[in-house]
């Protein structure tokens, strides 16, 4: 994996760990966390300096509650902590382990890393199995962070808004940029240009010298050897250089046209006890859509999905498929995999896969394909073919899903949570793969990134079964409910004003997260008071200007800022002690 790897992680840097999946990623930030240990070379971590990992597969035996395990490296004075984290990764410390999903563990996990706030935070995968909300919390979190991090992570936004740095694990090599991961896919290909230049001038000049050593060498012969050796080293030198991996061959072909409408919706209404999930909801989908579903974890998007596609029935209303639909889909619970059985089993054992009477071979869109060469078309080798699925890091899982849904002659797709684990080349395919795709797409995702390159259309779950419709992806989603948001007092505004007795409304109260803040944004408004004070005194200096035009650009620019900064924490404020 790696050989003669250096690398240093400096007090309050914010690095993305970016390469390809199976590349060495995960491996390379145990080693750093002290969990393995290299086969040569050393780690130094400086004496009264604390690391932290965010276990993907926490051990919790020991605990009867996530709450119990999220506090236990925490001072009993300090276990308040644990009650902050948690309301904003969305999860109940009071939660039994023994009844916890893989989900909830691992945001016990993230919780038990961010209460313990360690020098350096190492972040595998973090936002996995988070909600955008959560997401977005995170990000916050640690944007504010004095610590060190570095991060693991798919998530395009989430990269570009925390990283200041880049290390990038490419075959056994790290190299490192002085810059956040915006920017780093150009960063990539001029690295690879210039490997590829290289690689070229390398083979001239071996043809060159070889071609010398064919015409020139016989009259010369003792005085040349040393040429003759240099040769060598150079065909040594070609021969050492790792090929790239190529770009995973996947192909996504609709099968037969399906009719214009594909689902139609009408007044369908679905509740458990007293949570609504959906009420008088309608809805029609056309080929060729592209529909997004977001909204916090456990608001029942996965529910309306399938009531969508007729897996599950509405309470009232009806539902409508469209003719000719073939349907394939991407289960992020990944139970379509035996962890036991090996990626061949996995494949040549899927009824939809099996060709009759060969062992070897697989259905690929009607036609029989060697099971090895199908899996390598998903990059991976011939070891792996024989090789247990629970040996795969997490996006190689979700790679053979893939190759499992890709085999499927299919009109309509859907895909719950189809990024989680990936890395971003193959995101990048993916993404590609579902724009020229004929048929339709339904997607449950948390990805903002993926969902604006995808949707066409986002149905937002907004809780107490309301669903709500909007044009376009996730930005497109933000800017339109921030329009509806706006025009919303204008209309309360009217209903004040007629003639009649206004409902008392609901006190809702302060979370614990929005006390605190409250506390400490008197704060916050007295600081950027005072530096809007600071920066009208230097001014106030009518010769700056001719003085020293940059310092005067720089003092007018951040007075701008300050007093943007002071206007958004006092509308806070007013927001916060109006709901108190």
């Amino acid at each position: 994996m790696f050989d003669g790897l250096d690398l240093t992680v400096q007090p309050g840097d914010r690095v993305a760990l970016v390469g390809r999946n199976g590349s060495g990623k995960s491996t390379l930030m145990k080693i750093m966390a002290g969990l393995i240990e290299a086969d040569s070379g050393t780690r130094v971590v400086p004496p009264g300096t604390t690391v932290g990992y965010m276990e993907q597969d926490p051990d919790l035996s020991a605990y009867e509650t996530l709450g119990d395990y999220a506090a236990s490296g925490l001072p009993e004075d300090e276990s308040y902590k644990v009650a902050v984290v948690a309301e904003g990764l969305k999860f109940n410390p009071e939660t039994p382990v023994a009844s916890a999903s893989g989900g909830e563990r691992r945001r016990a996990a993230l919780a038990k890393l961010m209460a313990e706030a360690p020098e350096l935070m190492l972040l595998d995968e973090p936002t996995n199995h988070l909600d955008i909300q959560a997401i977005q919390w995170l990000e916050a979190e640690l944007s504010q962070s004095r610590t060190a991090f570095v991060l693991i992570s798919h998530d395009r936004a989430f990269l570009k808004a925390l990283t200041r740095a880049t290390l990038w694990v490419d075959r056994s090599e790290v190299r490192r940029r002085e810059s956040g991961f915006d920017g780093f896919e150009e960063w990539r290909e001029q690295v690879w240009a210039e490997e590829d230049e290289a690689r070229h001038k390398l083979d001239r000049k071996i043809k060159h010298e070889a071609k010398w050593a064919v015409e020139g060498i016989s009259a010369r012969r003792k005085r040349n050897m040393g040429r003759v050796r240099a040769l060598q080293d150079l065909r040594e030198q070609r021969s050492s250089m790792i090929r790239r991996q190529g770009t995973a061959a996947m192909e996504l072909e609709s099968g037969q046209v399906s009719g214009k409408k594909v689902i139609e919706a009408v007044g369908i209404c679905k509740a458990y006890g007293a949570k609504s999930i959906v009420q008088n909801f309608d809805f029609r989908v056309l080929r060729g859509d592209r529909v997004a579903f977001v909204g916090p974890n456990g608001i029942g998007k996965t529910t309306l999905l399938k009531m969508l596609v007729g897996q599950e029935p509405p309470d009232s209303g009806t539902v409508t498929l469209g003719t000719n639909l073939q349907i394939a889909v991407f289960d992020q619970t990944r139970a379509q995999l035996d962890p036991e059985a090996t990626l061949w089993e996995n494949l040549t054992g899927d009824p939809l896969m099996a060709v009759s009477g060969a062992s070897d071979q697989v259905m690929v869109r009607g036609t029989p394909k060697h099971v090895v060469a199908y899996l390598k078309d998903f990059l991976f080798s011939e070891g792996q073919a024989r090789a247990p699925v629970k040996s795969l890091s997490g996006g190689e899982k979700a790679r053979l899903l893939l190759a499992r849904l890709m085999a499927q002659d299919s009109n309509l797709l859907i895909l719950d949570e189809p990024t989680n684990d990936l890395d971003v080349e193959t995101l990048d395919l993916l993404q590609d793969l579902l724009g020229d795709y004929d048929g339709t797409v339904l997607l449950v995702s948390h990805d903002r990134d993926f969902i604006d390159r995808v949707a066409t259309t986002t149905i937002a779950l907004e809780g107490d079964g309301v669903a709500t419709v909007y044009a376009g992806g996730w930005s497109d989603y933000l800017a339109q409910r921030g329009a509806l948001a706006e025009a919303a007092p204008v209309k309360v505004a009217a209903k004040q004003a007629a003639p009649a007795v206004a409902a008392p409304k609901k006190a809702e109260g302060l979370s614990f997260t929005e006390k605190k803040r409250l506390d400490t944004l008197p704060e916050v408004i007295a600081k950027f008071e005072h530096e809007i004070a600071k920066l009208a005194e230097l001014l106030a200096d009518a010769d700056l200007f001719s003085k020293d035009p940059v310092k005067f650009r720089k003092a007018t620019e951040m007075m701008a800022q300050r007093q943007a900064a002071l206007a958004e924490a006092e509308e806070e404020w007013l927001t916060l002690a109006e709901k108190a």
